[in-house]
């Protein structure tokens, strides 16, 4: 995005947070645009002092300036400060409990808005007076604008009450998450101290605007495109993924025809979710919904591939992994269910040489599923 912005209006300066991958975006400038490095999917260093500095240009910007926020998936890491009260290990933790406890989307994010400083509309409530523009790349299911990212630039509709809740529901053991979150978020919910997020209609927000420019959709629409060029006829899936990845395999998988006469491609989309809790297994919620689904695929013609379009599945160097009827023939089938119990998707993949390993792709959409039949027409 930024790579874009710079060839379009290379006048325009600014800084862009990027991951910490070399492959990502080579070094430190695009044009006018500094680029600084910070982590997913739990904020580092890197992510909370680029984030210092870059609330520290917007309020050295004129009051007549416009902020344009060019926002993608990873922004809730790679965009962190926390706010008053909190400590920069009270977000580290809370973001590490959310990914453990495989919180859905909203409820990460829903959380993580009231214990920023720049979520939730709050860097735009930073920018006022000025014009504030959000074009976002959506990695979240039904590409809500409040959720992309935390909605850093845009209203945000949950409360401290919402998150309170949702984070209690979540978490049987409050030892869990640091003493200071719980406090406040109870504070917030009672109505003391720290400000709600600015909700919809609020007139600070009157100078600011938010676009979708992509999403999961032109993901599959490209992946339909090429399928089709290679002879392929493409069955787009209704429902998406979204829960755990297991369940989103075997219910993929449930999809498949047995035999189809034709070569076949069939799609699905979206963002699962792994709840690893004390787990040190390693791997990512679209490795994981690889290996939940070979069994289901053991003998078939079927492959497939589940991997997240941003190249990285959770901290590994894959962006998924493949798997087809010979995988658990390959891998063997005791292996292949101590890995999926231990979410250790990663070395059981790694070992077969079924990793996707394509690098950092600059960009997030949510995860794609591409399942693969050759087509038999003796049936």
């Amino acid at each position: 995005m930024a790579s874009a912005i710079a060839a379009i209006a290379p006048t325009v300066g600014g800084l862009v947070v990027a991951p910490a991958h070399p492959d990502a975006l080579g070094g430190d400038r695009v044009g006018r645009i500094g680029i600084l490095r910070g982590e997913h999917p739990v904020p580092d260093r890197g992510s909370f002092d680029a984030t210092r500095r870059i609330m520290g240009r917007i309020r050295r910007l004129p009051a007549d300036a416009t902020v344009l926020f060019l926002l993608s998936g990873g922004a809730s890491a790679l965009l962190a400060a926390p706010a008053p009260g909190l400590s920069r290990a009270d977000k580290r933790a809370i973001n590490e409990h959310l990914l453990r406890a495989g919180a859905p989307i909203e409820t990460m994010n829903a959380v993580r808005k009231h214990l920023s400083a720049v979520k939730g509309g709050r860097l735009a409530l930073l920018a006022e007076p000025r014009e504030v523009v959000t074009l976002a790349l959506s990695d979240v299911p039904g590409d809500v604008l409040a959720t992309v990212g935390s909605g850093p630039g845009v209203a945000d509709p949950s409360t401290f009450a919402m998150a309170l809740n949702r984070l209690r529901r979540l978490t049987p053991d409050s030892r869990a998450v640091p003493p200071r979150v719980w406090r406040a978020l109870e504070d917030g919910a009672r109505g003391i101290g720290r400000e709600e997020t600015p909700k919809p209609g609020d007139p600070r927000l009157a100078r600011a605007r938010a676009a979708l420019v992509g999403s999961n959709r032109n993901a599959l629409d490209g992946a339909a495109g090429a399928a089709r060029a290679l002879g392929y006829q493409v069955v787009r899936r209704r429902f998406r993924l979204q829960g755990e990845a297991v369940a989103c395999a075997r219910a993929l998988v449930a999809a498949l025809p047995e035999s189809p006469r034709r070569p076949l491609c069939m799609l699905a989309g979206g963002e699962t979710v792994v709840r690893a809790g004390s787990s040190a297994g390693k791997g990512g919620r679209s490795q994981e919904m690889a290996l939940a689904a070979a069994s289901g695929l053991a003998g078939t013609g079927w492959t497939l591939l589940c991997a997240g379009t941003d190249g990285i599945d959770g901290r590994t160097d894959a962006a998924g992994a493949f798997c087809d009827g010979t995988t658990l023939a390959r891998g063997g089938h005791r292996p292949a269910a101590r890995a999926l119990i231990a979410h250790d998707a990663y070395p059981f993949f790694a070992r077969l040489g079924d990793l996707l390993r394509i690098g950092a792709t600059g960009t997030n959409v949510m995860d794609i599923a591409i399942a693969l039949h050759a087509g038999d027409p003796a049936t």
